[in-house]
């Protein structure tokens, strides 16, 4: 893209050599020279030529503003040719003779003539103008800076910003520099103009790239409005108007792995969705390889052994190469997910675990245990720090926000919010019993599954508000997860006791599909955070589907027969 010095025709100006300025934001530009003065011009409308009358069916297009805008695109394109004969066929010009000369000798850095013709382009708002010459004097002194003329800088100061300048924070700032230089950080003269044309009205100096910030506009309200969106913005086209079908959400079996001997219980995508790990009550967990040659199977990595009960749960490390297992009210045992390699043992005298989950760091672990404490341990196994008291369930999840601030269930209906740092708690308190709830990948959101077969949507920034609820899954005896997923996390996706998995659309709540195949309750289900058309749930049939898109013209090697082979790799996964 072209920047700033792109959007005038090149045979009107003359490029210099770069130069650097001292600043407080850094970026660095070209320099352009041009000749001319602010008195050899006056302040006149734009030509109305060709300018009058509408486009378009609705009659609301502004024939004039249009042409102007794509004239300003083939400049910022690079197009300069183009934009020249533009203004000249339509005889609608760009900018006025006046706005032009003053682009240009902020581009030269001729800051005196510019101050002059400032006055001349046909600002009413002096407040305008003020702060206009206050960038441009701040502009100024920064280059004086650079170029070793502090004393000049001194002068600039002292007698011209202070004019223009109310902020006394501002002044002291700039005074600083003066003292102890921070390095050239500056805003170029490109960014100056940037920031001059938010100040000037866009009547006056039209505003840069403003046509692909109204076709970006238009794809936005458009992708907003597809219940069904799910596929990557790189893939959205401007030919036509955007509307995914039901065919974007995974809904298709591709796989089905049947490596557990009993009910699967949790399933989680590693953070860059290269691996699967599930966790059963056959107490063990399996690490599973997600293929990376375009197909849609997943290829045992490793059967990790060593826990003496089921296993509940399972929490990948930040890295994706580490990965913790929860035994119920047991241990927690962390693992290296390249070798399948024990790594370290969790325990604590008198007390089994229940939950666990990574620091975003990476270099703690935290872990809920049976009396109803949370403690804090290093990857050693050293532990930390202990918090006591009824901080959390026997049912209970556990994840950690962004920010370090740990979520836990601490009593039936209520969601703790607890910061190690300073102690802070906050709640979000639900009138019926909380079976399970799921982080954002943001940390912004949080889903709450409840004892009467809803799901609830917070917004946990500041002061938790609901947001949205969902319904029509069943769950009435056991723990049933939920998740986020899709493109930017737009749908809600839960297991169910009627053996079916619900996706919901996030925002409008709707429901978008009930997925049948399993056989028994699903448990959880996980959406691949690096593949918005790939799903997987836990059920108690003892397997874990993988769901794809519904396509006819795609044949996957990796699916069953009668419902009892899967095979992977040309061998049987059992």
């Amino acid at each position: 893209m072209g920047g700033v010095e792109d959007e005038e025709p090149a045979l009107k100006r003359t490029k210099l050599s770069a130069t650097g300025y001292f600043s407080l934001s850094n970026c660095s530009s070209s320099v352009e020279c041009v000749v001319g003065s602010s008195s050899d011009l006056m302040a006149r409308p734009l030509s109305n030529e060709g300018d009058d009358g509408v486009v378009g069916s609705k009659g609301i297009i502004k024939r004039g503003e249009f042409v102007r805008i794509i004239t300003e695109a083939l400049y910022s394109l690079g197009y300069q040719k183009s934009g020249e004969n533009l203004e000249e066929e339509s005889g609608i010009h760009l900018n006025s003779s006046v706005v032009n000369l003053f682009k240009q000798q902020i581009r030269a850095g001729d800051w005196e003539e510019s101050l002059a013709t400032l006055r001349n382009i046909g600002l009413e708002d002096e407040s305008v103008v003020r702060d206009a010459s206050f960038l441009i004097l701040e502009q100024k002194f920064f280059e004086l800076l650079d170029g070793d003329k502090a004393a000049d800088a001194l002068n600039t100061l002292r007698n011209e910003i202070t004019q223009h300048c109310v902020d006394s924070t501002r002044i002291r700032e700039l005074s600083s520099c003066l003292v102890s230089p921070r390095g050239q950080d500056g805003s170029s003269r490109s960014k100056l103009l940037e920031k001059l044309q938010k100040l000037i009205p866009p009547t006056i100096m039209i505003p840069e790239k403003r046509l692909e910030q109204l076709v970006e506009q238009a794809i936005i309200l458009q992708r907003e409005a597809c219940s069904f969106h799910n596929i990557l913005d790189k893939e959205m086209s401007l030919y036509s108007d955007h509307h995914c079908g039901k065919s974007q959400i995974p809904s298709r079996t591709l796989q089905i792995l049947e490596a557990h001997d009993d009910e699967v219980w949790f399933v989680q995508f590693s953070h860059d969705g290269k691996y699967l790990a599930t966790a059963s009550k056959d107490q063990t967990a399996i690490i599973w390889e997600v293929a990376t040659d375009g197909g849609d199977g997943l290829s045992m990595k490793h059967r990790l052994f060593g826990h003496q009960k089921p296993v509940s749960s399972v929490s990948w490390s930040p890295n994706g190469q580490e990965l913790l297992t929860c035994g119920v009210e047991e241990a927690v045992m962390r693992w290296d997910v390249s070798t399948g390699e024990r790594l370290q043992v969790y325990e604590k005298n008198g007390s089994g675990f229940i939950s666990c989950a990574w620091f975003p760091c990476g270099k703690y672990v935290l872990s809920g245990l049976s009396d109803k404490s949370i403690c804090m341990w290093e990857l050693d196994g050293t532990e930390v720090e202990s918090w006591t008291g009824q901080k959390t369930l026997k049912i209970s999840d556990l994840e950690i926000t962004g920010d370090g601030e740990h979520l836990s269930i601490c009593k039936e209906n209520a969601i703790l919010f607890f910061n190690k740092e300073t102690k802070h708690e906050r709640f979000i308190e639900e009138d019926q019993a909380i079976t399970s709830f799921s982080l954002s990948k943001d940390s912004r959101f949080l889903l709450v599954n409840l004892l009467n077969q809803e799901i609830h949507l917070w917004n946990i920034e500041g002061d938790p508000k609901l947001v949205s609820k969902y319904k029509s899954h069943k769950r009435s005896r056991f723990i049933i997860r939920s998740c986020f997923g899709g493109h930017e996390q737009s749908f809600i996706a839960s297991g169910s006791e009627d053996s079916q998995v619900y996706i919901w659309h996030r925002s409008s709540g709707e429901l978008v599909d009930a997925l049948p195949g399993h056989s028994g309750a699903v448990n959880c289900v996980s959406w691949n955070p690096a593949n918005p058309h790939m799903l997987a749930s836990a059920s108690d049939d003892r397997t874990v589907r993988i769901w794809g898109l519904k396509r006819l013209d795609v044949k996957h090697p990796n699916t069953y027969s009668n419902g009892n082979n899967h095979h992977s790799n040309g061998g049987k996964l059992r």
